[in-house]
């Protein structure tokens, strides 16, 4: 399976708000080749000329239910602000605990499902812990995410109970966090 924008699903279609189900362990296989395929999809969105070739869009994440799949998967391909490099294929992802404190990308989120722009403030936790299986490892996983990579595990979390980032939006500027630029 290879998949490319043409099946990702936009918000003006009423399935992107549905609530994803639990996905049931050890992977099917048809399972295990979505989440293989929406992995490769981040994974090749992030080289230029992948994106040309494969018509692609540049993401860091991807949730089943973009791909009109309601089940609780997600993969992330991202960066922290160190550099340090973080990948996961992940099974029934669970925020387990989040900071009071919280942060926001001082430019906005942006969403593959999401053609329109939506500027404004999306508060998030600064940090939280987040409990799954991954597929890439092969092995149930903790991890703890703080900065950028905290707000893209939440953002993708938050699309398996149908919720868009711009849902967050006009809630205010959170006192006690600040920008990650």
């Amino acid at each position: 399976m290879v998949l490319n924008n043409d099946h990702i699903i936009h918000d003006d279609d009423p399935r992107i708000r549905e609530n994803s189900a639990d996905v049931t362990l050890p992977l099917s296989e048809e399972d295990r080749e979505l989440l293989l395929a929406m992995y490769n999809y981040v994974k090749d969105s992030q080289d230029e000329e992948l994106c040309e070739k494969r018509n692609l869009s540049p993401a860091v994440g991807l949730a089943a239910i973009q791909v009109a799949q309601p089940k609780k998967m997600i993969a992330v391909v991202v960066e922290d602000e160190e550099g340090n490099a973080h990948e996961w294929a992940l099974v029934n992802p669970k925020i387990i605990s989040r900071s009071a404190k919280q942060a926001w990308l001082a430019d906005g989120e942006g969403c593959l499902s999401v053609p329109d722009a939506h500027p404004g403030i999306v508060p998030r936790a600064e940090r939280i812990k987040v409990r799954a299986y991954d597929l890439l490892t092969d092995q149930n996983v903790v991890i703890q995410a703080n900065g950028y990579t905290a707000i893209v595990l939440q953002h993708e979390i938050d699309h398996l109970t149908g919720v868009l980032y711009y849902d967050h939006i006009g809630k205010g500027i959170p006192e006690n966090g600040g920008p990650i630029e």
